[in-house]
């Protein structure tokens, strides 16, 4: 690759402008035209190269002037801002204004709130382009808030207080949608736990949560292949990170999360996504330039907020085991959360893989049984190798995954409980089809892997020492030290600012690339594609690319090998005790007492209770559903009496207590339905709606045909299971 370093420290003579930016005006098929075509070419794109790092670093100053404010594509309106709340936070409620021409939003719709990670970034990247989860959502005419937050935190503010802004948000966006269902509240990444706190706070707030690569236990994961979850244990703990805030007088720097972030994949941080640039500078540089504005954004945290972060979660995984402090004696319980949460999570993330993503699932419920028990539907969905950023940024997930979610979330209140995956497929016109296929725990475990070993809480216990002895030696000495106008000088002089300060035109070296750049472009003479020192060039990329992957490797190796060395060795000093649960009786759900109650209900009813158990039981019988029939269901539920006239709750309720029934006593829920339907006028009535819903019987599969049969017998027979034949049809129930 040609930087061209000469250029960047003097001006070219006017005489020589036309050698160094025009092709030569006779071409040949010879080696030597073709090195003078890729030398033009490549010494263009070199200046082009450094014009746009230029750019990226002036917005990066300009940015940082403006106090960093959000990167969302849309214009947006203050609804509550958190810094006016009796507990004041750096966060606030933004109402998304739908674009110019744009179909006009329905406040009746489900509202859908975005929170955004603050890990380092600010917020925005949810919605920094059209194709976005932001712009989803607005095409389908929902009403969409975003929660951004601002670079500095309010003096004390913690983890807790945001929860607490979060829910008076929510409350808010209520009071402005009364007629509409509750809010969809979004979490991307490190969001997703914040709105999972929430929901478990307050589950009365929230609608559907969607989780989308968000880490909820991150001791899980793959040997091998998810090195992040060594970090803290090789570091000692969380100290280092109380270390950073107390030399940032109370503040923690974002810009070291990033860098953490950016030492996963060297390759790519230090090459790949420059040599990317360099090769495609003509088309590649709005790109850059767009997604640079975020990620050179950096945001500040308060040093309980950060040691609360990485104690609890990052060291601590408290969260999945119910162990974090939600203030009055009270914990952070996923089992208080009743609304339908869907998790999406990808394989080729290395910064939340599908383990941390999806074992909490395993951590809180006994088994899939128990998630039906309690009322709850949860929903992952896998994509097989998109990246961490791509879950949130990538246009081509939000025309597909994003949409489909969205879509389907419209339907979520018609879904029975249960533990389910999103399964996206073409169906023969081309068009994605959707359905939910019945899941169970071993499902979760498989992609979870290793979820806990003897390390991790030998880990936790270490940390909480090393703590111990820095609050008590070093702390004070460090503080004493540290003051603000340090803290700046130390935040203006790391190294992911500085490098991008000194690619300003703050930088006197820079002076030349602006006109330099105009030049090239005016003389642009890009290489013919076959040309072969391209080839060659790209040839050497791989190469380079290659190498950093190898010593990456080398190095998760050696972290892994040591973490485990390590830390098991002090396990088995007794540092650690791992504690191994119970054995849970295998009748304890059938004595729960909603179980007990809902079975002893079993033959209670009439027509809603018979059309939704004979719907579920097809529903388990086939492992699944698609999402025409949700379609059809949901239709049949809003239009059709009598469960038009129930409201959404009550809908809700009935589905809770007919999936117990199928689940825990699926015959004798089949053999009880014509109790719920004495008239044979009403057995005809409920199966005909329940066949339309169902849709073609060549679409069933053999497991629901059969279901379907046996429900036609049964209403048939009178539930006496013998006598009269089976009916094919529900017009040939018997009217007398």
């Amino acid at each position: 690759m040609t930087f061209l370093p000469p250029l960047l420290g003097r001006g070219v003579p006017p005489g020589r402008a036309e050698t160094v930016f025009s092709a030569p005006v006779v071409r040949s098929d010879g080696l030597l035209d073709s090195a003078v075509e890729y030398a033009v070419d490549a010494g263009q794109r070199a200046v082009l190269f450094w014009d746009a790092m230029r750019q990226a670093g002036n917005a990066f100053v300009e940015h940082e002037e403006e106090g960093c404010p959000p990167v969302l594509f849309f214009k947006w309106d203050m609804v509550v801002d958190g810094r006016h709340l009796p507990r004041p936070v750096n966060y606030a409620l933004v109402r998304i204004r739908p674009p110019e021409g744009a179909a006009p939003l329905d406040p009746k719709l489900r509202p859908f709130v975005i929170i955004d990670p603050r890990a380092g970034h600010g917020a925005g990247i949810g919605g920094f382009k059209d194709d976005s989860q932001v712009g989803v959502a607005l095409r389908r005419g929902h009403p969409v808030y975003f929660v951004i937050f601002f670079r500095d935190p309010e003096p004390g503010q913690t983890i807790l207080d945001i929860t607490a802004a979060e829910g008076a948000f929510l409350r808010r966006i209520h009071e402005l949608h009364p007629e509409a269902p509750k809010s969809v509240v979004i979490g991307n990444c490190q969001g997703g736990w914040a709105v999972m706190m929430l929901g478990a706070a307050q589950p009365e707030l929230t609608g559907a949560i969607v989780l989308n690569g968000a880490p909820l236990s991150y001791w899980a994961g793959e040997r091998g292949r998810n090195p992040m979850r060594y970090f803290g244990g090789l570091a000692g703990g969380s100290w280092p990170a109380s270390l950073l805030a107390d030399l940032g007088n109370g503040k923690f720097d974002g810009a070291n999360l990033v860098m953490n972030f950016e030492a996963l994949s060297p390759g790519n941080t230090w090459f790949k996504k420059y040599y990317n640039l360099f090769e495609k500078v003509d088309s590649e540089t709005p790109r850059f330039l767009e997604f640079e504005r975020w990620w050179g954004g950096y945001f500040l945290m308060n040093r309980d907020e950060i040691h609360w972060i990485v104690e609890n979660l990052f060291i601590g995984d408290r969260f999945a085991r119910g162990e974090i402090h939600a203030g009055g004696g009270a914990t952070f319980n996923m089992r208080a959360i009743r609304s339908p949460v869907v998790v999406f999570a990808s394989a080729g993330d290395n910064i939340t893989p599908p383990g941390q993503a999806l074992r909490w699932i395993a951590d809180v419920y006994r088994d899939e049984q128990e998630i039906k028990t309690l009322g709850q539907t949860i929903v992952y969905l896998l994509h097989e190798d998109i990246g961490h950023l791509g879950i949130f940024v990538s246009g081509a997930v939000a025309l597909k995954e994003h949409s489909e979610i969205a879509e389907t979330l419209q339907l979520i209140d018609s879904v029975a409980p249960g533990l389910y995956e999103m399964v996206i497929t073409h169906d023969t016109g081309g068009k994605w089809q959707v359905e939910l296929q019945e899941r169970s725990m071993a499902h979760i475990r498989a992609h979870s892997e290793e979820a806990t070993n003897e390390a991790f809480p030998a880990v936790a216990r270490i940390s909480a020492l090393n703590q111990h002895l820095y609050d008590v030696f070093a702390a004070p000495l460090v503080r004493r030290m540290a003051n603000e106008k340090t803290a700046e000088l130390g935040r203006q002089l790391h190294p992911l600012r500085l490098r991008r300060t000194l690619m300003s035109d703050s930088n006197p070296l820079m002076a030349p690339v602006g006109p330099l750049a105009a030049e090239a472009r005016r003389r642009r003479a890009p290489a013919a594609p076959n040309n072969p020192f391209l080839a060659w060039e790209r040839a050497w990329a791989d190469m380079v690319e290659r190498s950093f992957d190898a010593y990456r490797d080398m190095r998760d190796a050696w972290f892994e090998r040591s973490f485990h060395a390590t830390y098991e060795w002090l396990a088995t000093l007794g540092i650690a005790r791992v504690e191994t649960p119970a054995e849970v009786p295998a009748n304890l759900l059938a004595e729960a007492p909603e179980v007990r109650q809902a079975l002893a209900r079993m033959a209670e009813g009439g027509y809603a209770e018979a059309v939704v158990r004979m719907m579920i039981l097809l529903a388990q019988a086939r492992g699944g559903v698609r999402r025409d029939r949700l379609v059809r269901s949901s239709a049949m539920m809003r239009e059709t009496e009598p469960f038009a006239s129930m409201t959404p709750e009550a809908r809700q309720a009935l589905i809770r207590t007919q999936t117990v029934i199928s689940a825990m006593a699926p015959t004798e829920a089949l053999e009880t339905l014509p109790k719920l339907l004495p008239k044979p006028a009403d057995r005809r009535r409920a199966l005909a709606a329940v066949e339309g819903v169902a849709g073609p019987e060549a679409d069933l599969g053999d497991a629901a045909l059969a279901m379907l049969a046996r429900i036609r017998t049964t209403l048939s027979n009178g539930g006496n299971g013998a006598g009269r034949p089976m009916p094919f049809h529900a017009a040939a129930i018997p009217l007398d």
